[in-house]
């Protein structure tokens, strides 16, 4: 009775600053980030008369601004609702992989007996990537004249649940695996004539357009006559190919084998582990941010699975989370995640509080024209928005840090499912709300 009466008696000033969410989750959120949030309502009138345009009555809209340092929460819109988070979800990847992940990359475990080495994959994504033209891994194998490959360590699916079929054949849907080569694509590049990295694939192309640039069920390339960009698509993986495309690069003596040695083993480092994290995040690359689930699950087992490094993570590190994430993949490719805005900004929030603020903005893209936003209208200003977007077919939702004209880091999660609108005006109006914020603070 005390506590329905206390609810009754603050549910209209609260209606008023959060437009109208329900008051049991206004005072959790109020709880979790302090109450001193109220004291700052005429920003969040100005924001509110945003949200009444006629733009946001067919669409399902999610806004949950934070000041970290007091936790006051500056303006909440629909926090606790579930919303489809696309790339968003690298966010929680970002998170799992600094709790788990040393500085340098996990890049293959090793045991030697007697004139063998045999390696198995952590997950690396690096190994002979395009961008990173690593060759640490490949420089050790060369100091043995005999090494033995165990690729029976990953358990998982090549797809994570609720991956689309018929994007098998695009640059943003590779396959997942232990030990990934080349980024699993094929790139495709024409200068005097047609590169194919790697040159395993070369008698595999065609030129010739089709409607996808692989067939379904085999490495056969479908490259246009006229190439004038670079083509990646991914390739088919396979214990053949892994162990053929790692004899060209390999001098001596390379053979599968059905099982890792037991007894002590060695971690051999790569590249560090920020460079993945960055490429990750700017480029909002789905293979990087699947590889980095899987390494960091490296670290807690010999068994690679997306499924082992989430629930450590859940339970080690985010088990406060007010809401629970329906959390599939690492990427955010699958439509079946379901995260809240509240639960981007707790983790967004451990983030800050975890690492140097200049090494955390570094990671971040910035959202204007040198960032993420290649054309968006009228942006001029110096970078203060630094987010991670996520979207795809009638969603758009941006969770990072913004910086006020005040010098303050606030902590946002700005979310947009289910609109028909050209993406670029969902965009513009962000932005306006998110300037009127940061001019506000």
């Amino acid at each position: 009775m005390l506590l329905n009466t206390f609810l009754n008696s603050v549910q209209t000033p609260f209606n008023q600053v959060f437009n109208k969410i329900g008051c049991i989750s206004s005072l959790l959120i109020l709880m979790f980030y302090g109450c001193s949030g109220l004291k700052i309502s005429k920003s969040a009138e100005v924001v509110q008369a945003q949200f009444k345009d006629a733009f946001y009555d067919q669409q399902f809209t999610g806004l949950l601004v934070i000041a970290p340092q007091k936790k006051d929460t500056l303006f909440s819109k629909n926090p606790n609702k579930y919303f489809t988070p696309a790339s968003t979800v690298k966010i929680f990847t970002l998170y799992t992989g600094v709790q788990l992940l040393p500085e340098r990359i996990p890049t293959l475990t090793y045991a030697t007996r007697q004139d063998t080495l045999f390696i198995q994959g952590t997950g690396d994504p690096s190994w002979l990537h395009p961008y990173f033209k690593d060759s640490t891994s490949i420089t050790f194998l060369n100091n043995y004249n005999k090494v033995a490959l165990h690729l029976k360590n990953y358990k998982d699916e090549k797809y994570a649940p609720g991956w689309a079929w018929e994007d098998y054949a695009y640059y943003f849907s590779p396959e997942r695996g232990a030990l990934p080569l080349y980024g699993n694509v094929a790139t495709f590049y024409e200068r005097d004539s047609l590169t194919v990295l790697p040159n395993l694939f070369v008698p595999n192309v065609k030129r010739q357009t089709k409607k996808s640039n692989r067939a379904p069920t085999e490495n056969t390339f479908y490259v246009p006559k006229l190439l004038s960009d670079t083509l990646q698509v991914p390739f088919i993986t396979n214990a053949k190919n892994t162990k053929t495309l790692l004899s060209k690069v390999y001098k001596g003596d390379l053979f599968l084998t059905e099982r890792f040695p037991t007894g002590e083993k060695s971690v051999l480092p790569g590249i560090k582990t920020d460079s993945i994290y960055r490429r990750m995040l700017w480029e909002s690359d789905n293979f990087l941010a699947e590889q980095v689930m899987l390494t960091a699950s490296s670290v807690l087992s010999d068994t690679l699975s997306f499924e082992k490094s989430k629930a450590y993570i859940l339970k080690n590190g985010l088990q406060d989370l007010l809401h629970e994430p329906r959390w599939v993949d690492g990427s955010g490719l699958s439509r079946y995640n379901l995260f809240t805005p509240t639960s981007m900004v707790q983790v967004l929030t451990k983030l800050l509080e975890e690492l140097p603020q200049e090494r955390l903005l570094h990671l971040f893209p910035t959202w204007d024209p040198s960032g993420t936003i290649k054309n968006i209208d009228n942006v001029k200003e110096p970078p203060f928005i630094y987010a991670k977007s996520g979207s795809f077919g009638n969603n758009y939702n941006l969770c990072g840090y913004l910086k006020t004209k005040k010098g303050k880091l606030l902590v946002f999660s700005f979310m947009n499912n289910h609109f028909r609108a050209p993406a670029q005006e969902v965009r513009q109006h962000m932005y306006t709300i998110l300037k009127q914020i940061s001019d506000a603070h």
